[in-house]
């Protein structure tokens, strides 16, 4: 069973993450030859202030 574990920063719409848990499925699919009820896509939101770019928190540099 194949797992695609994906860590983003947080702000992202429902339709933006059905969108890319879609594609990311249907990659898996294609390059394993994956049934698609067998993938699995898991999504990781950080909050802005947890996440750092360049030595600053995404929240300070108002990602």
């Amino acid at each position: 069973m194949p797992i695609a574990n994906i860590q983003m920063m947080e702000g992202r719409t429902p339709e933006q993450k059905a969108k890319l848990i879609r594609k990311v499925t249907d990659a898996i699919m294609e390059s394993l030859d994956a049934p698609e009820g067998n993938v699995r896509v898991l999504i990781n939101e950080i909050p802005k202030p947890h996440f750092g770019i360049g030595g600053q928190s995404a929240d300070k540099l108002g990602r």
